[in-house]
């Protein structure tokens, strides 16, 4: 972790998991990550690298049950230490850009993510997998993971996979596309002399 104010810490322990997440969101992109789902972990890697966001999650989940509890819950607890990150200041999206947006081409696939830190939280998702699985997860668990993610950090957040066959290509895609999106959407603009991106005054 780096000197940047804009860091949090967020914990969340229920009966079906117990997470820790810390992130740093003027970091280079390194990634210490351990929920227990190797193709996640892959997926979270690709998100610190791609948003810059330094990033520590430590996740033990009801495996044995199924990794719905554990993807979802990630998925709260990030989105939570995001906001965190960004509002504690303030008490509110202030200083940054707000809006963010990213193309990302993966061979065959070509992914969009739309994102709003608006505090008003809502999930487009618009993705088609081509299999049930990639690797042990069930595709299913992706959107489970941006709902969450979205929730949780107050964005509206549009996910649209254009077209794609392959489905690890269509989950990674999503992922680095959410990372750009977010990096573009959390970087300071001096012009607003630390002011919310609104006519509202306040976000």
């Amino acid at each position: 972790m780096t000197d940047s104010l804009r860091r949090a810490e967020k914990a969340r322990k229920t009966k079906e998991t117990q997470i820790n997440v810390k992130v740093d969101m003027d970091g280079t992109g390194k990634s210490k990550l351990s929920t227990g789902i190797g193709f996640f972990d892959h997926m979270l890697e690709s998100f610190a690298k791609h948003s810059a966001i330094d990033l520590e999650i430590k996740c033990v989940g009801d495996l044995h049950i199924d990794m719905h509890h554990t993807m979802e819950d990630v998925g709260i607890v990030l989105g939570g230490a995001i906001k965190d990150a960004l509002t504690k200041e303030t008490g509110g999206f202030t200083g940054i850009n707000r809006f963010g947006h990213a193309y990302i081409p993966m061979d065959e696939t070509l992914a969009r993510a739309s994102i709003d830190l608006c505090n008003r939280p809502y999930l487009v998702w618009r993705v088609e997998f081509t299999r049930d699985k990639v690797g042990e997860v069930d595709t299913e668990l992706f959107k489970e993971f941006f709902h969450a993610f979205a929730m949780s950090s107050g964005a509206c957040l549009h996910i649209e996979c254009l077209y794609g066959v392959n489905t690890h290509h269509i989950a990674e895609a999503c992922f680095k596309a959410l990372a750009r999106s977010v990096r573009m959407a959390s970087e300071q603009d001096s012009r607003l002399a630390g002011q919310a991106a609104s006519t509202k005054g306040s976000l």
